[in-house]
């Protein structure tokens, strides 16, 4: 599903306790309110009145059918009036889809020469949502609380930035990743438990052999490769003469995408230790298929594939960029300390600060032909790395924020997509917080997705959360680390 098509569904909490009149103006002004967010243009999905919950009954069944609708990807509540907690406590034990409270009241203002006791009867969103924040607290709910008058602006982006989070956990429940062989041999954080992860995040993770692969190359025709380089010469530049090889890179991405969208999958990986039967590893195929929303990792690494999809399916609409990535090596120089980011062919396109050129060069790894691939710079820019690790008995989700700019050289030589950035808060203090919480050397590079974002997706998993800053320390982040890991043993 497209982001459009989610629905989050708001639920208004009233008792029969004011009367019907109260009751209808709390059920008119509810359904005002979700049009006019909608009409707002600043939320990425729609929000949907569902009821204004006057019972126990009326909760658990609005909460019944949130969870067996895929198109619902989450529950907003506010409590106009009082809303006696106890009556949505087997709901909220029920709830299966994320969940948001809404702490906002219909009128902006006290009116002066209004107010009286009716008017207070029926405004008791400061009383309704403090106790209805209770019984949230009082059952460890992973919730989002955001808080203020709901047209303005900042409080619009607050949720749907939300909204882009909780679409990520419906995306992440029915993700298939699809293995092309195993993992690269010996290499350690490319492992982790697929039960657990399967489990927890949802992700089927399987492997299909690479001669299957091969299979599907084979019967991939000359007009379905002349229709993928016409969409190639429009969307690159051309920058070799060295047509068949790109039309070999066209033949593995139609064949890859053809069992992918078979099977259903949305991230995928591979590795150059497995080529059997091929000519090339898949480079400019991997990166176009990340280009529509495919998520990817090199050396065997299905974590890092999956969550790069995630994140696409979060980011979609926007426009900043996100891409599997790797750190590669350091610009150490003090005062000009940068990391540079690349991979041997794999960085989306979507991260390009200007056309990317289609180049044909040696890969001097993997002993085979050598393969196309895009080349470009990325663009400047805050933004965000992101490693998910397996901890052995729980998973932790890694963010660091850094700030990408133009390299600083041109690097002539260097025939890959790159970018360069400044990790917080600083190059060493930041690898060295990085290395400290097990960071991966592959991430997920997004200019779209943010770490509050990658928060509340941790939140809504149920799944440690470790964000580096550019006011993390070494010892701070230690001390964390140490009490985070005896919370998370207690669970």
């Amino acid at each position: 599903m497209s982001m459009k098509q989610y629905e989050f569904w708001f639920v208004v909490g009233s008792q029969f306790l004011y009367g019907p009149e109260v009751l209808e103006t709390v059920a008119r002004r509810a359904a005002e309110m979700a049009d006019w967010m909608n009409q707002s243009g600043k939320l990425p999905c729609k929000v949907v009145y569902k009821v204004t919950a006057k019972t126990q009954q009326e909760i658990a069944d609005v909460v019944r059918e949130a969870n067996y609708q895929p198109v619902c990807a989450g529950i907003i509540t506010w409590c106009h009036t009082f809303s006696p907690s106890k009556m949505w406590i087997n709901g909220f034990v029920d709830l299966q889809k994320p969940y948001c409270h809404f702490a906002t009241q219909y009128n902006r203002e006290i009116p002066n020469e209004e107010i009286d006791m009716d008017f207070m009867n029926l405004n008791q969103a400061a009383h309704g949502d403090r106790e209805h924040g209770f019984i949230a607290a009082r059952l460890r709910m992973p919730r989002k609380v955001i808080a203020g008058y709901w047209q303005d602006e900042k409080v619009l982006r607050q949720l749907g930035d939300w909204m882009r989070a909780a679409v990520g956990v419906a995306f992440s429940r029915q993700l298939k990743v699809m293995r092309f062989g195993d993992n690269m041999r010996e290499v350690a954080v490319t492992e982790g438990d697929k039960v657990e992860v399967q489990a927890k995040l949802g992700w089927q993770v399987n492997t299909w052999p690479v001669g299957t692969l091969v299979e599907t190359m084979n019967a991939v025709t000359d007009v379905e490769i002349d229709e993928l380089m016409n969409l190639y010469r429009a969307s690159y530049d051309f920058a070799t003469d060295d047509l068949e090889t790109v039309r070999y890179q066209a033949r593995e991405e139609i064949a890859m995408k053809k069992m992918l969208d078979k099977e259903g999958c949305m991230a995928f990986s591979n590795t150059f230790q497995d080529l059997y039967g091929m000519k090339q590893l898949p480079g400019l195929a991997s990166q176009h298929l990340m280009a529509l929303g495919y998520g990817y990792g090199g050396e065997g690494d299905w974590k890092v594939a999956a969550m790069t999809a995630i994140l696409k399916a979060m980011s979609e609409g926007q426009t900043g960029g996100t891409a599997f990535m790797e750190d590669y090596t350091y610009h150490l120089v003090e005062g000009q300390e940068y990391s540079l980011g690349a991979h041997m062919l794999e960085v989306c396109p979507s991260v390009a600060a200007e056309k990317p050129r289609i180049e044909v060069h040696p890969l001097g790894i993997g002993d085979r032909e050598p393969p196309a691939r895009l080349v470009f710079e990325g663009h400047a820019g805050k933004a965000i790395v992101v490693s998910l690790i397996d901890m052995g008995g729980r998973l932790r989700l890694i963010c660091q924020d850094i700030e990408c700019v133009k390299p600083i050289m041109d690097m002539p030589n260097l025939p890959v997509a790159r970018v360069m950035w400044r990790a917080m808060p600083d190059l060493t203090t930041g690898l060295t917080c990085w290395i400290t919480a097990g960071g991966a050397h592959h991430t997920v590079l997004s200019y779209d997705v943010t770490a509050e974002q990658m928060r509340d997706w941790a939140r809504m998993m149920d799944i440690e959360f470790v964000h580096i800053t550019k006011d993390t320390t070494v010892e701070g982040l230690e001390h964390d680390l140490f009490l985070s890991d005896l919370a998370w043993k207690l669970k």
